[in-house]
């Protein structure tokens, strides 16, 4: 009796000290979860977080202006973040892509009906980037993601041209979203007559203005130029300033990673 209950004893210590590991590492695994921070979002009137310091203010209004535009023509948000290393946000066994992902659905960026926001994230110490897309994006701009971060910030990075690296991903960005090719947008096939247009128009009413004075057309159309200006700025502020473009979206749509 004293023999098989010895046994019966031996045989469980190994069970019990697997499970007693298994709950050690689940608590240690949650506890680092826990400790892994994330920067704030940025304000609504600015589209980055320059955590380590490399973006200079003439890439910085730059950023702002490519995104905000973005925001209000296309209802798409691109957010570039850099950080000094992910052990500086308790992130050190996260893998860039992890962080990233993270970092997207912690800000929500995007919204969940559209969920096609668009991160830049640069880990600085660490030697990395990555673009993480949103979810709709479904895989579908993961070359053209590609090739943004092997043609225009890796090669910049390399150089330490920072400020330049993170400007030129996200006018890389840019134009992936709005379907032109890369790196930058292709002139559309009506902006030359557009041009014509416009200056036939301005020959016209300066014209105008000078026959009729007040009493002509000229001062109408100025009128109704001013109003449609004024309307398209108050719309596009607040399309830029409703949330910055955080509405809960998540990530998972693909993207790429690059290292230097």
């Amino acid at each position: 009796m004293g023999i098989s209950t010895s046994l019966k004893t031996s045989a469980l210590a190994p069970r019990a000290l697997w499970r007693g590991l298994v709950i050690v590492a689940c608590l240690a695994l949650a506890q680092q979860s826990a400790a892994v921070s994330f920067p704030d979002k940025p304000p609504n009137s600015s589209f980055y977080v320059d955590s380590a310091s490399i973006i200079e203010l003439e890439q910085g209004q730059g950023i702002n202006e490519i995104a905000s535009a973005l925001l209000a023509q296309e209802r798409v948000p691109i957010f570039a973040v850099t950080i000094r290393s992910l052990a500086a946000h308790g992130a050190e066994t996260l893998s860039i892509e992890q962080y990233a992902r993270k970092l997207f659905d912690k800000w929500g960026i995007g919204s969940q009906e559209r969920n096609n926001g668009v991160l830049l994230l640069v880990s600085v110490l660490d030697r990395k980037a990555r673009i993480e897309l949103g979810e709709n994006w479904a895989h579908k701009q993961d070359t053209a993601a590609r090739r943004i971060m092997d043609e225009l910030i890796i090669p910049n990075f390399k150089a330490e041209n920072y400020s330049v690296g993170v400007f030129d991903g996200v006018r890389g960005l840019d134009a992936m979203v709005r379907g032109a090719d890369l790196p930058k947008p292709t002139t559309p096939w009506w902006f030359l007559p557009a041009i014509v247009a416009a200056a036939i128009g301005i020959v016209a009413l300066v014209y105008n203005l000078f026959k009729s004075g007040r009493s002509g057309w000229a001062w109408a159309v100025i009128v109704a130029v001013a109003m449609l200006l004024f309307f398209v700025l108050r719309t596009a502020g607040r399309a830029s300033g409703s949330g910055g473009g955080f509405g809960g979206g998540s990530g998972g749509g693909g993207g790429a990673t690059g290292s230097w």
